[in-house]
């Protein structure tokens, strides 16, 4: 073979060589970047400005607010504000893979993974509303209950409406899942709350059970924990240590408490992510149910009955009357509910603005 003829040979071999070489470095760089599949990983989850985490922490805040309201859930919050199934998949990234990271000490990498810092975020606001809100909704319920239920009467029937948008085909299962929703969240609601326990692992029990229903739209986390006889001891304690007032049995069943909801949440969120990629117009359907539901709770025309009149609010036994026996002020009531359902509607446009200019924050 000529010097000629091994010229292009040799050629080739360098090209092909050259780009091996390309690829290798193309693959190392392309391992080094955030996958896109991952809500913790994508692109729109490198740091972003201080103006999303404002934006969550404000979300955060909102959930907050609405899981210290027995017959309010935070995950109805959650998607009105359009961050539910990003919230979802985040906790269920929370996982073995991540506690791995961790032990090898790439904690950079475990923070991306589980979304490190939506969640941070999001949990500074759902903290900073709960110790914030916790004492006025104590003086709410017990001095302004009518009006106060009668807002959240309007901002699920408003939140319900919304809600709908996320079913791309209604069929007889979802109708069927509806019904189911509607049922449940009613019979739930007429349970009467019970004395609890005074034990820590009551108290884990309470937690698991009840963090469960507030990332569960229409189910409500406060009432179940006003079911579980808890509700009252619990924000109480959290109203105490707001003051300053710090007590190391409080702060032992408070830890204790959220020992509880960190374990209910990793473990009902695996399933509630499956239910909303694998079967996501029913569950939104059984949802929808779930809101409709618990409304008959926030019935704003409730008085007490005559034996439990003189008692606390939290001793009264309170019953439904129609509006026609109702002795307060209808107009106002009626005035609280349209406006709180015109909020969340107003609420939903600006969710939807946001989201269209920033399409990834709510990959899930």
């Amino acid at each position: 073979m000529t010097a000629a003829d091994q010229k292009p040979q040799h050629e080739a071999a360098l090209s092909e060589q050259t780009a091996s070489n390309a690829e290798i470095r193309a693959n190392a760089d392309i391992a080094q970047q955030p996958d896109s599949r991952q809500p913790g990983r994508s692109s729109n989850n490198a740091p972003s400005g201080m103006t999303h985490d404002v934006i969550n922490v404000v979300r955060g805040f909102c959930m907050g607010a609405a899981d210290t309201v027995p017959g309010v859930s935070g995950g109805t919050v959650a998607l009105i504000l359009g961050h539910y199934q990003r919230l979802i998949g985040a906790i269920r990234r929370i996982d073995s893979d991540a506690v791995s990271m961790l032990f090898k000490g790439k904690f950079r990498e475990a923070f991306d993974y589980v979304d490190g810092r939506f969640l941070g975020a999001l949990g500074l606001g759902i903290g900073t509303g709960i110790v914030t809100l916790a004492g006025l909704m104590h003086w709410l319920l017990d001095n302004r209950m009518p009006e106060t239920f009668a807002v959240f009467f309007g901002l699920i029937i408003g939140s319900a409406w919304i809600v709908r948008k996320f079913i791309s085909a209604w069929s007889p299962a979802g109708v069927i899942a509806v019904v189911a929703g509607a049922a449940a969240a009613v019979a739930i609601g007429r349970l009467s709350p019970t004395d609890g326990g005074g034990s820590l692992a009551y108290l884990f029990f309470s937690a698991s059970v009840a963090i469960c229903a507030m990332i569960l739209p229409g189910i409500s986390g406060a009432f179940i924990l006003l079911l579980l006889g808890v509700y009252h001891p619990i924000t109480g304690m959290i109203k105490e240590l707001a003051k300053g007032q710090v007590d190391a049995n409080a702060l032992m069943s408070l830890g204790v408490f959220a020992f509880g909801c960190l374990f209910g949440l990793l473990a009902f969120s695996r399933v509630l992510h499956w239910l909303l990629h694998k079967h996501k117009d029913v569950t939104m359907a059984a949802l929808i149910g779930l809101m409709l539901g618990s409304v008959e709770k926030l019935w704003p025309l409730q008085m007490p009955t005559p034996e439990t009149a003189s008692l606390k609010m939290k001793e009264r036994v309170m019953v439904s009357v129609p509006p026609g026996e109702w002795d307060g002020s209808l107009v106002l009531l009626v005035g609280l509910a349209i406006g709180a359902a015109v909020a969340v509607l107003v609420l939903e446009r600006l969710g939807e603005a946001f989201q269209a200019n920033h399409p990834n924050e709510n990959v899930g």
